[in-house]
């Protein structure tokens, strides 16, 4: 049967769901935790919580699970370690650099390749197990079709079943980065996505905001599929969420019927959706908190509290009382697996009136209260006149079962060896730095002086079109769609695009560096595989990317940290993405045909969006368009320029490329330097 995994954001959560009943926790230390604000755990809480865990028999998986840079790395080090001598049941990832480092240092550890690693497809799938992963936490937009088909492909597989949904991809939503410098990939997501943002110019709409999900009622249907884990979303939540969440999966689970009004009433958002699960994306699947959402939770949470005011029993255990006359008195205590305790008392007395029987000595082991324990099966040997005072009996019971809950906790803790992290980078040799343009179609350098570009990247489809144009098919390479569920459609694509004579893809994820490699095509990593230390770049290099676009997160002078055994570009001129999404806030307000292409915030600001619907998804653009041209010095020791064009007419594409070539400035009204010299807010613990 699969397991119930629930969200602990502090420790207060934690003893209410294992009060409650799971079969596993996710929680955050101080450190790399993708809920920075979240209490989490320091590593004394964290070691009290393996125990509280692991006498329940109940598995703890640690997030660490935010993108790490060079100067972060011998902390990020010093955090894995302290997992394997806790004894933590896995790790949750999305860093590049920690199945390396897991691989070197602790190879038994198990670890999980996180939902910001945008694992979709069984490429994607096979790829993290090729790393080292032995589960694969899956893209929340999936259908069930395809999440029963990644299921069967000899990894263990995570799927979330309830609680809240981002509007983009995990991954691969950087608004809050861009526009406030508080990052998703760290930690640090300022939630944009539930302020106004609408398709309608003028009106307060909340076009990016979900409802949460729920696949609760349905949830015997994913453990029939083979899916390991089924996952509650919520570190940010309070107590009674995560306890009233993981109570409604283990009814459905064991074949009850939930209480979803209850677990509407403590948290929705005008409902719940499920709508991906059923490719129904749409209006239906859009909502917001409102005041009679928080009137119903106010009332919920008294009831809430009774489902874990007693102890859940996750154990049962069975006594064996040995008591003659004149020797002290041994109760062994033993549970369902194996494990066995015994306790001494002191010296059986002589019975003066009633001597012990087994109707009483099995009415006094059953008071076993806020265990974790159920009585299981009692017997004794027992001399005929034996007597043992009520108290001294209880006192054993108790003894008994708190010695068993350490052997059991003992048992489950399984401490890897961790040996020291060596890694030498070795750079590649710098080059001159090269222009490599991204173009929404080939009509864009129609007439264009690209003689100056080293690699045009155009999107799967019009490689065609490309070569008619006249540009070389060694000077061509094919953008892989960021998001897909026709993955044997895509490989098809790709497949007719080498045969055509162009050998080189863009992967957007890291599912196309695998079918790169099944096509013999060459790889290059562009900026949806978030790189921001050279371990990750020494990563992709082994898997095959014979480039990689860093991450647009980076400040400049951290660009220039990474040692990269391979060439490494940056996103310099574009607008940056802000948002990659499946459902799309435009359709769902005004439909396709009333569409002008953007969205509009609270504050005036419009963005652009980036339709790919063929494909089941849009990208949502920032409203200021990065320029670089004036500030090249920056990005000293870089390889490569990228350049993304969206809708710029051939003209302008020419103007563009020719700036970047001189250096010159670009005349435009609103233009940003990104990330590169503001950099991102951090939390104090990862400073």
């Amino acid at each position: 049967m699969a397991e119930v995994l629930s969200p602990c954001g502090g420790y207060e959560t934690l003893e209410a769901v294992l009060r409650t009943g799971t079969d596993a926790v996710y929680l955050g230390s101080r450190h790399f935790s993708a809920r920075a604000s979240a209490h989490n755990f320091d590593e004394g809480e964290l070691e009290r919580a393996v125990y509280e865990c692991h006498r329940r028999g109940v598995k703890l998986y640690q997030a660490i699970n935010t993108l790490v840079t060079d100067d972060e790395l011998p902390l990020l080090i010093s955090e894995i370690e302290t997992a394997c001598r806790l004894g933590i049941d896995g790790i949750i990832t999305q860093d590049l650099s920690i199945p390396y480092i897991v691989r070197e240092c602790c190879p038994k550890l198990p670890i999980h390749a996180s939902t910001q690693m945008t694992v979709h497809t069984a490429a994607g799938v096979r790829a993290v197990k090729a790393l080292g992963f032995c589960r694969a936490v899956l893209s929340r937009e999936l259908p069930g079709d395809i999440i029963k088909s990644l299921a069967s492909l000899g990894i263990e597989t995570e799927v979330f079943v309830h609680g809240a949904l981002c509007m983009s991809v995990s991954g691969q939503c950087y608004m809050s980065a861009v526009i406030g410098q508080r990052s998703a990939n760290r930690g640090m997501c300022a939630q944009a996505c539930r302020l106004p943002a609408s398709a309608v110019r003028g009106s307060e709409r909340y076009d990016l905001s979900l409802k949460d999900m729920s696949y609760i009622p349905f949830i015997k249907e994913l453990d029939d599929m083979g899916v390991t884990s089924l996952k509650i979303e919520g570190r940010m939540k309070r107590p009674e969420y995560v306890a009233a969440a993981a109570n409604a999966c283990n009814t459905a689970l064991s074949g009850g019927v939930p209480d979803m009004k209850t677990l509407s009433d403590v948290f929705s958002r005008e409902g719940f959706t499920d709508g991906y699960y059923y490719r129904k994306t749409g209006r239906e699947m859009f909502g917001t908190r409102t005041k009679e959402n928080v009137r119903a939770a106010n009332d919920a949470i008294p009831k809430i509290h009774e489902l874990y005011r007693t102890q859940h029993k996750y154990a049962q255990v069975s006594f064996s009382l040995y008591a003659h006359e004149g020797e002290p008195a041994r109760l062994t205590a033993y549970d369902e697996g194996g494990t066995a305790v015994t306790v001494t008392g002191d010296t059986v007395q002589t019975a003066l009136k009633r001597p012990l029987d087994i109707e009483y000595i099995t009415s006094q082991l059953s008071k076993l209260g806020d265990t974790i324990y159920s009585l299981g099966e009692v017997s004794a040997d027992i001399s005929q006149s034996a007597m043992i005072p009520a108290s001294q009996l209880n006192a054993l019971r108790r003894e008994a079962c708190s010695l068993l809950d350490r052997e059991r906790a003992a048992a489950k803790t399984k401490v890897y060896e961790f040996s020291p992290f060596k890694f030498k980078p070795e750079p590649h040799g710098r080059q001159d730095k090269q222009l490599r343009i991204f173009v929404s179609d080939v009509s864009q350098i129609d007439g264009a002086d690209i003689s100056g570009v080293s690699l045009v990247c155009i999107p799967l489809g019009q490689e065609k079109k490309a070569l008619a144009a006249g540009i070389a098919a060694e000077r061509l390479a094919v953008v892989c769609d960021r998001f897909t569920f026709d993955e044997q459609g895509l490989t098809e694509r790709l497949r007719a695009a080498h045969q055509a004579g162009i050998n080189r893809l863009i992967a957007t994820n890291i599912a196309h560096i695998q079918l790169g490699k099944d096509l013999g095509m060459r790889v290059s990593a562009d900026y949806g595989l978030n790189i921001t230390n050279s371990v990750s770049a020494q990563v992709l290099c082994d898997m095959g990317a014979e480039d990689i676009t860093l991450s647009f997160e980076l400040k400049a002078g951290k660009l220039r940290q990474i040692s990269s055994p391979v060439p490494v570009g940056v996103f310099a001129y574009g607008r940056l993405p802000l948002m990659l999404t499946v459902n799309c806030p435009v359709r769902q307000a005004v439909g396709c045909k009333g569409c002008k292409m953007e969205l509009y915030d609270r504050t005036g600001r419009v963005f652009k969006i980036k339709c790919r619907k063929e494909c089941g998804y849009v990208e949502i653009l920032n409203s200021d368009l990065l320029v670089m041209s004036d500030r090249l010095s920056e990005f000293d020791g870089v390889d490569f320029l990228s350049l993304y064009f969206t809708d710029e007419s051939a003209k302008r594409v020419g103007e563009v490329i020719s700036a970047y070539r001189s250096g010159s400035a670009l005349e435009e009204k609103n233009i940003t330097r990104g990330l590169y010299f503001r950099g991102l807010i951090q939390k104090e613990e990862n400073k």
